[in-house]
């Protein structure tokens, strides 16, 4: 289930590219609250809590109440973030309101547990991640932190299926079939080169 983490931010005045570069000037990050056939808000929030949010798994994954203080909370997804292409710091964050009843498309990462305890990478085997993300559709409250695929046991030659994950209830997979591979386990390709040669 997702977690809900609250962020501050303040309201700004001004919209387009003039009055995001003169956030931008005063130290801040320019960002957009949209969605749920409501009015855009335009936002400003301070980039240490935004850096503090981006280093922590899941930042698109996570619900957020954007709270503004006396203007209100809005509860939402993360569904852009903008960085400066020489700076790599972030420039500009959109946020996508969500309600109860809302369905969101989000891709979820999976995670590889394990590994020291799967008989096939002990010999000396490739652990293939064939989709690092699954996307889902889902109510914002069932979205997964992550698909964890426990290695334990696993030999070469195996793999896991989208079917064999845990999908929790009222999330379904959204493009990827059923039987689409998502972690295999292949020989050692030295052993395979050694052979060759």
């Amino acid at each position: 289930m997702s977690q809900v983490t609250t962020i501050k931010a303040d309201l700004r005045t001004g919209v387009g590219k003039g009055a995001a570069r003169a956030v931008r000037r005063t130290g801040q990050v320019p960002g957009v609250i949209y969605g749920a056939k409501q009015a855009a808000v335009c936002i400003q929030l301070d980039p240490r809590l935004l850096w503090a949010e981006l280093r922590r798994p899941g930042f698109t994954t996570r619900l957020f109440d954007v709270d503004l203080g006396a203007d209100g909370t809005h509860r939402c997804l993360a569904r852009d973030v903008q960085f400066h292409p020489v700076k790599d710091q972030p420039v500009h964050v959109d946020f996508m309101r969500v309600s109860a009843d809302s369905v969101v498309h989000v891709k979820v990462p999976v995670h590889c547990i394990n590994a020291d305890k799967a008989p096939g990478v002990k010999k000396g085997g490739v652990l293939n991640i064939e989709h690092h993300e699954v996307e889902v559709t889902c109510s914002p409250a069932a979205i997964p932190e992550a698909f964890i695929i426990d290695m334990t046991g696993m030999d070469i030659g195996a793999s896991v299926h989208l079917a064999q994950l845990a999908l929790p209830e009222g999330v379904r997979p959204y493009h990827l079939a059923a039987d689409a591979t998502i972690v295999t386990l292949a020989p050692p390709t030295v052993a395979r080169s050694a052979a060759e040669g």
